[in-house]
């Protein structure tokens, strides 16, 4: 356990880099020689079952799991304790805030990536929950695809209902403000 651990969370929306700057930080711990366990949601499926891997092609090594419990007993059968956990696309994941912050409560440091909000511009609940407690937090941006502009959401190209669904360029793309329906309306207290 390392006396001083950290919690970084890289958020933001699809595209915006947020797996490649976890995978950049999983390298130069390994180079680093620190003791690193890598999870991923299984519901996750999009280039491998058993990697986590970026739009980019970055790839590495991991176990997946369904919830945040699942982290815990994979950990609990571990010889020694990591001093590093990764966690991708931890909004995936029920239950992983309660286990993260544990983890950083013991003394583990964590990086997590991890979408903010939902292409409805809804907040997903275990990131609410897990920003307060982290020592890092990255907002990345990717670029609109109606104009170029950074891109800070999510917009879902043919909306079916569910808030989470799986897929890649084919159902979802980065917007600004100006070009996301969800996201540049007025509440109706400003109306």
């Amino acid at each position: 356990m390392s006396g001083n651990p950290t919690l970084t969370v890289y958020c933001g929306p699809m595209f915006s880099s947020k797996t490649t700057r976890l995978l950049g930080d999983l390298e130069r711990f390994t180079l680093q020689r620190k003791r690193c366990a890598v999870f991923k949601p299984s519901l996750d499926d999009r280039y491998s079952n058993d990697e986590i891997v970026s739009h980019a092609g970055w790839r590495h090594p991991a176990l997946t799991v369904k919830a945040g419990a699942d982290v815990l007993d994979a950990l609990a059968l571990s010889d020694e304790m990591p001093q590093v956990v990764f966690v991708d696309e931890a909004f995936m994941l029920p239950g992983i805030a309660d286990v993260v912050i544990w983890l950083y409560r013991s003394g583990i440091s964590v990086v997590v990536s991890t979408l903010d909000m939902s292409y409805a511009g809804k907040p997903f609940p275990e990131v609410v929950k897990l920003l307060p407690w982290a020592t890092r937090v990255e907002k990345c941006s990717a670029v609109c695809t109606q104009c170029g502009a950074d891109a800070f959401y999510t917009h879902k190209k043919q909306v079916t209902g569910e808030e989470i669904e799986v897929g890649g360029a084919e159902l979802y793309e980065p917007r600004c403000f100006r070009h996301h329906v969800a996201i540049d309306s007025r509440p109706d207290i400003a109306k």
